[in-house]
């Protein structure tokens, strides 16, 4: 079943809205009014753990009254709405997830230093730029003397990190929808259909090999036989990048969607970032090279184990 990441993230944010505005309604249950004497007052009625519970409020006014009702009625709506919304994301094969400590320490570090992956992958790209313009391209501010195209790249990479460090993405599995919902975000202002597998050849500049054009049954099971292995996170995040490199499943944006998809099942195990930092970019993509034409003996994963995985 292909997972629409694009309707979950809707979702997402619709649930969160209706959570918000849930959490700003200080009402909940159902009211009622109870007599002693001459004097009424307002009790709110509800189930806690399966007893009934009934907590005072105020003394009854006509106003107070009605202004609760009115925000009562407020939050079964936003609740009726809330279930809706589960219900839909269910249906679309979005799973709950608790996540650990670690994982969200994880997120949080991956956030602190977006900017600068940004900025590396730009340059494993070949995207002339360097940090201060690459921030400030982030940071929504005009940039002068760089092609349209390549801000653009910068931009839909921004993106793409927006999505894999968000809680909900982070829980989801690390499979091949997910890889494609990377893609179609890293190749958004470049290309129609940037998600979509190549149905057509390619080759690779500085490699004689010519990567064959992908199956799709292929790619999935062998992206899940990676992800399953019982094996480190950072080996198994090394081997899904260097697939989805070689295999080259899209037209285009393969290293920049690679190195993203490896970082999502590398957060979402509480194991830090595979970076290829600027500096090493050089030796990175003469290895890579080598790896393309069957010359590596193991280098360029011991590289990346040593030289490009970022601890916390």
């Amino acid at each position: 079943m292909e997972i629409q990441y694009g309707k979950i993230q809707k979702l997402l944010r619709e649930r969160s809205n209706l959570k918000a505005k849930l959490k700003l309604i200080p009402y909940d249950g159902s009211i009622e009014i109870k007599t002693r004497g001459e004097n009424k007052y307002i009790y709110l009625r509800k189930k806690v753990e399966g007893k009934n519970t009934s907590s005072y409020v105020d003394v009854y006014s006509e106003r107070l009254y009605n202004n609760i009702s009115l925000l009562l009625e407020e939050s079964k709506e936003y609740k009726k709405k809330l279930r809706k919304v589960n219900k839909e994301l269910t249906s679309l094969g979005f799973e709950e997830k608790e996540l650990t400590e670690r994982v969200l320490m994880n997120i949080d570090f991956a956030r602190a230093n977006v900017a600068n992956y940004i900025h590396s992958q730009a340059i494993l790209e070949g995207i002339p730029t360097t940090f201060p313009k690459t921030k400030a391209i982030l940071d929504n501010e005009i940039v002068s003397e760089m092609r349209t195209s390549d801000i653009l790249k910068i931009v839909d990479l921004k993106r793409a990190w927006e999505f894999i460090l968000d809680k909900d993405v982070i829980a989801s599995k690390t499979n091949y929808y997910l890889l494609c919902h990377i893609a179609s975000i890293v190749n958004e202002n470049s290309l129609i259909n940037g998600g979509k597998i190549r149905s057509v050849p390619v080759t690779i500049t500085g490699a004689n090999y010519i990567p064959p054009i992908p199956i799709e049954i292929d790619v999935k099971e062998a992206i899940q036989k990676i992800v399953n292995r019982e094996d480190d996170a950072i080996d198994i995040a090394i081997d899904l990048c260097l697939y989805c490199m070689k295999t080259q499943i899209f037209i285009d944006g393969n290293k920049r969607s690679s190195v993203i998809f490896a970082n999502h099942y590398l957060v979402s195990q509480g194991g830090g970032l595979l970076i290829i930092s600027e500096e090493r970019v050089p030796k990175f993509a003469k290895l890579l090279v080598a790896y393309y034409d069957g010359k590596d003996q193991g280098e360029i994963k011991q590289f990346m184990k040593e030289e490009c995985w970022y601890k916390f």
